[in-house]
């Protein structure tokens, strides 16, 4: 079993910047695929950037939001750059147990962090 926990969230002004992270447990941490998704109110979860044997952006992030990761410390980071209002929402980090086997959908992650609030003010 793996236990994903984010941290960084808070209300930032547009054109702000905030940067999450999610601390994972289990000593197999660089075999994982790791995404980060958001879920607005009334609306489905999203894709928002994933990384494994490669890294891909929704569109609505691409030059904005930079997701990396830190075997050693067992982290994946989500820096968000230029922040608008419709980036508020829950940002939950997940976790799949295949590097290779990686996406924006939910269907590719085993494991889900408890989620951490982003809200950006106009």
């Amino acid at each position: 079993q793996v236990q994903l926990v984010e941290s960084g969230g808070g209300s930032v002004q547009a054109g702000g910047s905030l940067r999450l992270s999610c601390v994972a447990s289990g000593n197999t941490f660089s075999s994982y695929c790791l995404g980060w998704f958001r879920q607005a109110p009334g609306k489905e979860r999203e894709g928002v950037a994933t990384t494994g044997i490669l890294t891909n952006y929704a569109d609505s992030v691409k030059g904005r939001f930079t997701i990396s990761r830190d075997n050693a410390k067992s982290t994946v980071y989500l820096q968000m750059n230029s922040l608008k209002p419709e980036d508020t929402a829950m940002y939950y980090c997940a976790a799949g147990a295949r590097l290779w086997f990686c996406g924006l959908d939910t269907y590719f992650y085993n494991y889900w962090g408890q989620g951490t609030q982003v809200t950006v003010s106009s």
